[in-house]
């Protein structure tokens, strides 16, 4: 039996995971935590097969969690379950240590053989994903979004998720200080002029869910 951890911070998607896997003969949710502090407390207290990790939780920058499973627990899988755009933000998860990566709009057949397959100690990435990776590895000329930091990286997702400079705040639990000086430094990173032209540029690369 494969006992999965659910990591995600909407009680409707945990349900519903939970409807998916009740149907199976060998996949069984064996705890739920609603936020990356359970998760991690969690995990050093049990033992798992598998954690299905939403990568957009509030509070800790969901890659932070990751690698900090992956400290605790080095042999323990984990599938990332995001709403994210996965060109980009997959490789991500998959430097970060992910054993693979899937939308929360995957059907439940993908779901399920995801699972499986991470708990046999393979990677999952699905067919579209895979035909792209290679590229994403072998570029030589970083793109400008690949020189920001994770958290970075978050705060430009949360803009053009259309978030003011303190709704992120509340929502990373960080002052609006310290995010106009993250928003700051983007715009350097990025050698943009402003935070519209960051958007624009999400947009056009289809990095925005």
């Amino acid at each position: 039996m494969i006992r999965v951890l659910i990591a995600d911070d909407h009680t409707v998607v945990r349900k519903g995971l939970k409807q998916i896997f009740s149907v199976t003969d060998d996949i069984v949710v064996a705890d739920e935590a609603g936020s990356g502090a359970e998760a991690i407390s969690l995990i050093g207290r049990n033992s798992y097969d598998v954690v299905l990790l939403d990568i957009s939780m509030p509070g800790r920058n969901g890659l932070d969690v990751l690698k900090q499973i992956r400290m605790l627990k080095p042999k323990l899988p984990v599938l990332i379950f995001s709403m994210h755009a996965e060109d980009e933000y997959a490789i991500r998860c998959y430097k970060a240590g992910a054993a693979g990566y899937l939308r929360k709009d995957s059907s439940t057949d993908e779901v399920i053989a995801a699972i499986k397959k991470v708990a046999r100690g393979g990677r999952y990435m699905n067919e579209n994903l895979s035909e792209k990776l290679p590229f994403g590895w072998a570029s030589s000329q970083e793109p400008p979004h690949g020189r920001l930091s994770d958290r970075e990286f978050q705060i430009i997702f949360l803009l053009g998720a259309g978030k003011t400079t303190t709704e992120i705040a509340e929502e990373l639990c960080l002052s609006a200080q310290t995010i106009s000086t993250y928003k700051s430094r983007i715009l350097e990173k990025m050698q943009m002029p402003s935070i519209a032209h960051v958007i624009r540029y999400l947009i056009e690369n289809k990095l925005l869910p």
